[in-house]
């Protein structure tokens, strides 16, 4: 299948053998040659952190927060800092783990449908897979949660995650609270004790010690620091009482996230894995609560907390919601001091970078838009200075030009067609210099405008999701798929209010049939009747986990289901947990939506269905 090396990339100085290489040692005084014994391709650690911005760490800056073990990362890696991510999770991870920028990959939204990732894409897993690496996830997934965009069915062998993009949204496991909660593991549900990032370390270190006999890829996405901002109260109390910082929570669920880092890098060294690993720290979009805004809440300058002189916080289409830590350790590469690299790179290099780095061999189909990383690691910065990056936030169904964009190539950005700035002489992009400027203007719209027309095609594959498929029958629909003009109620605290709105869900029928399909309020593992009113969780003590609100309960009188020649309306029973209807389907694709009555005549879409292709 693998046609194409990395020995064919002749302009790099590193070379690799399978007996012996040598490579370059870098320091900040000095370059000197050594060789070192190579007896097995390196393994491969990658952390992406949610949530966490580039001024949420001591080492880069911070004069607030306290991150020991990151900040040892820091101190002998390859920093790059002007990293750019997109400025939300989803598509940070489609393009991380593909290589493509996310749009490409089908990936510009955290809900709505598209966040499920295009089944043609292959991910940085299966590549490691097909070059004999043992692989494996412990965290955060948000690529899709049904066959085939689940981890297991995109090159990973070793599954442990929570649904959709945090807890608290429909996706996971009803009332999971980061303490103590039920997970997927390997495609069954299963209780963890613990809290979640602990658990991911500790799942990640058990796995890794079975595996440490042959080369491993190890996926290490928390899904800390993202809201809800739950975490025991020991880590909480070094940032209370602050006036400058905006959430002490916030930091407190990093200091977590730092510590298990140190326990990580502990086994590593005690195990004696640690030369031959090469480990990457990220995170997959600016600050979410590391700092507050004035003005636009979400692109204004920073008036509390820290966020590195950035403007803007996650999902600002400014440098504050898209620049991002990258840090690189390799011992057996050489890469063990310090080092900052300034030119711009993004998400996207990372998968070429570890192509390279482990000398994988990838089909020759698959070309990458992002470009390996290890010229610059030594110094070979050529064919860097041109390039232009560009990053943007959709968040929408169908993908608009310009829509809440940066362009970048150096110090310059061009924001959304009609902002131009030189962060050389303008680091908090308050100067629009764009009348100043007109032929960068009209470069820069040139260049975005091929960059749109090459993706533009792809925009209208629809990822759909399996039904009547043996890898997952039933498939479980919840509303954070459905196709919506705008948000779909995502999170619990909606479902528990009686949220109203609609949407449809994107099916392929694998095969035809007759079918039953189950229309629910809540979800199946509440065992709840349609017009039951949700309990109430209770706090935790000795965490900063606070009581959840009481469902209300909905005098649903009818429910409705339409798919392809399917239109039909029943009566219900609200003591009954769902309503069903039996129907035959064929094979195809196909749009699935459902209604909810209520006796003041108004509707609802069922929150969660369940489709089965019955024997």
């Amino acid at each position: 299948m693998f046609l194409q090396s990395i020995l064919k990339r002749s302009n790099r100085i590193f070379t690799f053998f399978i007996g012996s290489i040598t490579i370059l040692f870098f320091s900040c005084e000095e370059k000197k040659e050594i060789t070192t014994e190579k007896e097995a391709k390196p393994n491969v650690i990658l952390i992406l952190v949610d949530d966490q911005g580039y001024g949420d760490i001591a080492a880069l800056g911070n004069p607030y927060i306290k991150t020991p073990n990151i900040d040892k990362l820091h101190a002998t890696s390859a920093r790059f800092t002007d990293y750019h991510v997109n400025p939300t999770c989803a598509p940070t991870r489609a393009a991380l783990l593909t290589g493509h920028n996310a749009n490409r990959a089908g990936v510009w939204h955290t809900i709505n449908g598209r966040s499920l990732l295009l089944e043609r894409e292959t991910t940085m897993a299966d590549i490691f897979k097909e070059n004999g690496y043992a692989t494996s996830i412990f965290g955060k997934w948000h690529l899709g949660d049904n066959y085939p965009f689940r981890p297991q069915d995109n090159g990973f062998d070793e599954v442990l995650s929570h649904g959709g993009g945090g807890m608290e949204q429909t996706m996971d496991y009803w009332d999971n609270d980061y303490f103590d909660d039920m997970y997927v593991h390997n495609g069954e549900l299963k209780r963890f004790e613990g809290y979640s990032t602990d658990i991911w370390f500790n799942e990640a270190i058990k796995h890794i010690e079975k595996n440490k006999d042959k080369p491993f890829f190890c996926y290490l996405p928390t899904n800390t620091a993202h809201s809800p901002y739950f975490v025991a109260d020991k880590y909480i109390e070094p940032y209370k009482d602050n006036e400058d910082i905006p959430l002490p929570a916030f930091y407190g669920m990093i200091a977590n996230i730092d510590e298990n880092i140190g326990k990580l890098v502990d086994y590593l060294e005690t195990s004696e894995l640690m030369d031959n690993t090469i480990l990457i720290f990220t995170t997959d979009n600016g600050t979410a609560q590391g700092a507050r805004t004035e003005g636009h809440r979400l692109d204004g300058f920073i008036k509390k907390g820290y966020n590195a002189g950035m403007r803007g916080v996650k999902a600002s289409k400014y440098e504050g919601g898209h620049r991002v830590p990258l840090f690189i350790h390799w011992k057996n590469g050489g890469i063990t001091v310090g080092k900052d690299i300034d030119e711009l790179t993004a998400h996207f290099d990372v998968l070429p970078t570890l192509v390279e780095m482990c000398d994988l061999e990838v089909d020759t189909a698959i070309s990458f838009d992002g470009k390996s990383l290890l010229p610059l690691i030594n110094d070979e910065s050529e064919d860097f200075k041109e390039r232009i990056v560009i990053t943007n936030s959709q968040r929408t169904e169908n993908p608009e030009p310009w829509r809440r964009t940066s362009l970048m190539q150096g110090k310059w950005r061009l924001v959304d067609s009609t902002e131009l700035y030189n962060l050389a002489t303008d680091p908090e992009q308050r100067d629009n210099i764009a009348s100043k400027h007109p032929e960068k203007m009209a470069e820069f719209k040139k260049a975005y405008d091929q960059w749109w027309q090459d993706l533009l095609p792809g925009y209208d594959d629809l990822p759909r999701i399996y039904v009547g498929n043996e890898n997952e029958n039933p498939a479980k629909l919840y509303c954070h798929d459905w196709h919506t003009d705008g948000d779909s109620p995502w999170h619990q605290r909606h479902i528990r209010t009686g949220y109203m709105d609609n949407g449809y869900w994107a099916i392929h029928v694998d095969e035809p049939g007759t079918y039953s399909i189950k229309l629910r309020r809540w979800p199946e593992e509440t065992q709840l009747a349609l017009n039951a009113t949700a309990a109430v969780r209770p706090a935790k003590e000795g965490t900063s986990v606070s009581a959840s609100k009481a469902g209300k309960s909905l005098p649903i009188t009818k429910a409705r289901l339409k798919v392809q020649e399917t239109d039909s309306e029943i009566a219900v029973d609200p003591t009954q947990e769902y309503a069903e209807f039996k129907v035959e389907l064929t094979k195809g694709e196909a749009n699935l939506q459902t209604w909810f009555t209520l006796k003041n005549e108004k509707t609802l879409g069922a929150y969660f269905v369940s489709v089965e292709k019955m024997e």
